[in-house]
């Protein structure tokens, strides 16, 4: 398979991962920006194909699609090294603030700097959904399905497989045209059948190594957060409620304030959200065993969580093409783009409401912010931020750079 350098993918999908703050909105639509529109290695059907696929899966979308793009352009080493370096940036940022947070209790100038991050990530994620929604959303009935996603999963709460599935339907019965008459070669059944066995066994030998070692809070950890990468559609925000419930009541490996905690630094960090998990077992595993099982702890978990990333798209990408060229499948894979505009509306929401408010509850019909725990200054942050990136089109990196700045300098002056 031919492609760019892998130097040129190395140096690009390096900059998306030190830069991927902002949930999978911004990751995706920074992506997009490299990979589409700057370097022109993927076409945009590609892309949004990719994409649609990667949000059935489970998993961190935005780190699956950055392993199909890398897969795309040079086979697995390009998948290895795009996937990995989505995710390793930022799970090094956690694991250096995770062990401050376990030696010290904490890190306020670190969360200072974060406040004026997640502001300038509000603004961000809106600009990630302009961009997504003129790709994704081309007639009325894109824009009914995503409104229809949007008022499903933020205010009545339906679960993302049933939001896309229904879409999926949608499109798949609305499609018109006829197959194209040359489709794409499809890897065969043995080729796929080795892809499974070769990424299960790499999945599955750590688990056994702690299981036949004895280890026996290692091998609960890394069954538990192997069964939790499985459930994972949607991405992290779909299963935090499980997760929070099993590590705090079932298991008792961190207190409330502890999760919340975990939460909020794994959101104003790079990489996907779901690196809260490495977040939880490095607290987890000091308690039971200080550093030394601390970073044991979180290897293990990075390991059982991101490798089926790897299974799922190295097994799924070679069939992607083949998809999009019969015409009822691609209409499914289209009204799946369509919906995945409002479930990311709805996290972007999400994330601007905890940014905004200091408390937020869950009504039954959506998020409700507690209006006395409103931060006037976090406001200000967001207005600056947007200003600076939609109107004086200031570069994300320096957007953030100062809005974590002004956000320090503030934290030292009071």
């Amino acid at each position: 398979m031919t492609g760019p350098p892998l130097s040129d993918i190395i140096r690009s999908f390096l900059r998306i991962g030190l830069l991927s703050f902002g949930g999978p909105a911004a990751q995706i639509s920074m992506m997009h920006a490299e990979l589409v529109e700057r370097r022109g290695w993927l076409e945009e059907r590609q892309f949004l194909g990719a994409l649609s696929l990667c949000m059935l899966l489970p998993g961190p979308e935005a780190m699956q699609l950055a392993t199909y793009a890398g897969w795309r352009l040079r086979g697995v080493p390009g998948g290895l090294i795009a996937g990995l370096l989505f995710v390793v940036p930022g799970a090094l940022v956690i694991l250096a603030l995770g062990l401050g947070y376990a030696l010290y209790g904490g890190v306020p100038l670190v969360q200072a700097l974060f406040v004026g991050v997640k502001a300038a990530v509000v603004a961000i994620v809106l600009q990630a959904l302009l961009n997504l929604a003129r790709k994704a959303l081309t007639d009325r009935a894109s824009w009914v399905l995503a409104g229809l996603a949007f008022v499903a999963m933020f205010v009545l709460s339906v679960p993302f497989p049933v939001i896309i599935a229904l879409a999926a339907l949608w499109g798949y019965l609305s499609a018109r045209g006829e197959a194209e008459t040359a489709l794409p070669a499809v890897v065969p059944l043995r080729g796929t059948l080795v892809t499974v066995a070769i990424w299960g066994a790499l999945w599955a030998a750590p688990v056994l190594v702690a299981w036949a070692a004895g280890a026996d809070f290692l091998t609960d950890l890394a069954l538990f957060f192997g069964k939790l990468a499985v459930v994972t559609f949607g991405g992290a925000y779909a299963v935090l409620a499980y997760m929070t419930e099993t590590v705090v009541v079932t298991k008792g490996w961190l207190s409330t304030a502890q999760m919340i905690d975990a939460l909020g630094l794994a959101e104003t960090t790079p990489g996907p959200l779901i690196l809260v998990t490495e977040f939880v077992s490095l607290l987890a595993g000091y308690a039971q065993g200080g550093v030394g099982m601390a970073v044991l702890a979180a290897v293990l978990t990075l390991w059982v969580t991101f490798t089926p990333c790897f299974l799922w798209i190295f097994t799924g990408a070679p069939y992607i093409a083949h998809i999009l060229a019969r015409p009822r499948l691609k209409g499914a894979l289209a009204g799946i783009s369509a919906a995945v505009v409002g479930v990311i509306l709805n996290l972007s929401v999400w994330f601007a409401l905890h940014v905004l408010f200091g408390r937020v509850r869950d009504s039954g019909f959506g998020p409700v912010p507690d209006w006395q725990t409103f931060s006037p200054l976090s406001l200000v942050f967001v207005l600056l931020a947007a200003a600076l990136l939609l109107w004086v089109r200031l570069s994300m990196v320096w957007v953030l750079v100062w809005l974590a700045a002004l956000a320090g300098a503030w934290h030292l002056l009071i």
